[in-house]
């Protein structure tokens, strides 16, 4: 815990992906767990996003 008591949590691994397609348009979208001292929790993110913020994540 910080001192302006937020915790620190980062992504531990990717659990799936999936693809929306919008009009003209396809998303990529990555399932990520995420860990820390508060427990695991899984959002799903923008895979390039994603990818550029953590690329050690990817094959």
């Amino acid at each position: 815990v910080k001192e302006n008591l937020t915790v620190e949590t980062l992504p531990l691994r990717i659990e799936g992906r999936e693809m929306k397609r919008l009009r003209n348009k396809e998303i990529s979208s990555v399932k990520v767990v995420w860990g820390g001292s508060a427990g695991e929790y899984v959002t799903w993110e923008l895979e390039s996003k994603f990818r550029e913020s953590y690329p050690e994540l990817f094959p």
